[in-house]
């Protein structure tokens, strides 16, 4: 089984449409939180699910299940969204058997709006998840190069200072420690409540 992603960052919907087409994908899973873009309408849920149905493409949402931003607080640490706590949620569970469910019928692209997988959830969250599984996962890049789950932990090894073997910690371990420690930095966060002397004026 295999299942792409893509961030459809700053481009145009042409751009995006070939991207796909030259991947294979027919069917988008839509993981953002909020299926909106304030600067590219054609990124906008029923915009865009028509512009792909006119090019045979099938659209999902599934930012409920696979968002970036959950809701509750039990899914944050000191304010930033905690991919560890959301992947063990029954409702992403079930958003991860939804994909694989349509992977079998689908050629499917998992989409958010970031550009690089190193920058979101779709690839340190989801992808990882699904890579876990037993999912193939790879990752369209801007310039429509591939690279497979594989290759974006390696990445976060080298980013992380981790690529070399430790005596005291396992290959696991380390690169639980890069995907936490990448996680950490691109992770949604919450806007910190005014404090009293702000809130009073």
């Amino acid at each position: 089984m295999h299942v792409l992603s893509i961030g459809h960052s700053t481009l145009d919907y042409e751009q995006f449409a070939a991207r796909l087409n030259a991947a294979g994908v027919t069917a988008i899973a839509d993981v953002r939180t909020s299926p909106f873009s304030r600067n590219f309408a054609h990124f906008n849920r029923d915009v865009l699910k028509d512009a792909l149905a006119r090019d045979g493409i099938t659209y999902v949402f599934l930012g409920k299940e696979l968002g970036g931003r959950p809701k509750g607080e039990e899914y944050y640490t000191d304010g930033i969204a905690d991919y560890e706590k959301m992947a063990q949620s029954d409702l992403f569970q079930k958003g991860l058997e939804r994909v694989e469910q349509g992977a079998r019928k689908y050629r499917i692209a998992m989409m958010c709006s970031e550009r690089n997988p190193l920058d979101c959830h779709r690839c340190l969250l989801v992808g990882r998840s699904l890579a876990e599984r037993g999912v193939t996962v790879s990752h369209i890049l801007s310039d429509g190069r591939t690279l497979t789950q594989s290759d974006i932990e390696e990445q976060l090894l080298i980013m992380a200072g981790n690529e070399q073997d430790d005596m005291f910690a396992s290959a696991a371990q380390r690169l639980n420690d890069a995907y936490r420690g990448r996680a950490r930095k691109v992770a949604f966060a919450e806007a910190s409540p005014p404090s009293d002397a702000v809130a009073a004026e």
